[in-house]
């Protein structure tokens, strides 16, 4: 499918295809422009390789806060076709109960949008050598998979949680209970629509992934590559990431940064090179996995989504 870029009066045809040659500097993205007389002024318009923002509204994921879904955001997302991640922390589990939910969950799933949930993390630590933790950790998923069952997410995001500064010196010990918590959740999760995937944030290298995936040896679960996670946390550059844990791959998060803080900025407003990405990620899957937009600012959501329109390479 083709998106396009209008503008008026500024260049010739060949001017216009060089500018936006050099903007779109690889050869995943195939630009052609053309001059069509509408009278005046004369619309000259690049077209280039991608898809509608209306489509991947209807494909993509959005991030939102459990706290803004429950208060009208999930309504507005259905008023605007957009597909919400809801992400749920302590709050709102001691708070709500999933079935206070049923009725905008299946307002969300007559009007043909696809769910997907992101469970909480804030301090917990399947892995922690502390049995406190790990028992808040089990007590907090018991839960969260009460809420799978009325939501019917696709998937269900996790943090992996391995932080080599903290778990460094008994990283064995923490990934062989880490591995144990996971296979357990994604047995429970069997027979479901929704799959577990793992998400990186501190791990420095993909290698500090793929030893918890190859661990598990789970069919039922994925992994999230998230993209401003690594540019903001890891040591190793993102094409390594992607090369070493492409046959894991199940879900992206897609937000940009200036590579040292975790900002959540829209696509192209940071440092990320999203076309080298983009670039040698579709030339390793052959379809997209599910991808979850994560701006923080509201204001940057229809800029994410016009600059993934335009890199989009399936």
């Amino acid at each position: 499918m083709t998106g396009s870029i209008r503008f008026f009066n500024v260049c010739s045809a060949a001017e216009c295809c060089e500018f936006y040659t050099k903007r779109y500097h690889n050869d995943m993205i195939n630009v052609t422009c053309q001059e069509t007389g509408t009278g005046s002024p004369v619309v000259r318009e690049a077209i280039v390789k991608g898809i509608t923002v209306e489509n991947l509204r209807r494909i993509v994921q959005v991030n939102l806060p459990f706290r803004l879904f429950i208060d009208g955001y999930g309504e507005s997302f259905i008023q605007q076709g957009l597909n919400p991640e809801i992400g749920l922390d302590a709050a709102a589990l001691d708070r709500f109960q999933p079935r206070d939910c049923l009725p905008l969950v299946r307002k969300l799933q007559e009007a043909g949008r696809t769910i997907t949930l992101h469970a909480p993390f804030t301090d917990l630590s399947p892995g922690s050598p502390d049995e406190a933790i790990r028992d808040v950790t089990r007590r907090r998923f018991r839960q969260i998979l009460e809420w799978v069952a009325v939501f019917e997410p696709k998937t269900l995001v996790a943090h992996a949680n391995y932080d080599v500064t903290r778990y460094g010196p008994f990283k064995w010990g923490w990934l062989k209970r880490s591995v144990s918590f996971w296979r357990a959740l994604a047995d429970r999760l069997k027979g479901s629509p929704t799959r577990l995937v793992l998400e990186n944030v501190y791990e420095w290298t993909p290698e500090n992934m793929k030893h918890i995936f190859e661990a598990i040896d789970h069919p039922e679960i994925g992994f999230c590559l998230d993209v401003g996670h690594q540019s903001a946390f890891g040591h190793a550059p993102l094409e390594r990431w992607v090369d070493v844990m492409a046959p894991f791959i199940r879900q992206l998060h897609l937000h940009d940064n200036d590579g040292r803080t975790d900002q959540h900025l829209a696509i192209g407003a940071g440092t990320i090179d999203f076309p080298a990405f983009f670039k040698l990620l579709s030339s390793l899957l052959a379809t997209p996995p599910v991808i979850t937009l994560e701006p923080h600012r509201e204001g940057d959501l229809e800029p994410a989504l016009e600059a993934l329109s335009v890199l989009w390479p399936w």
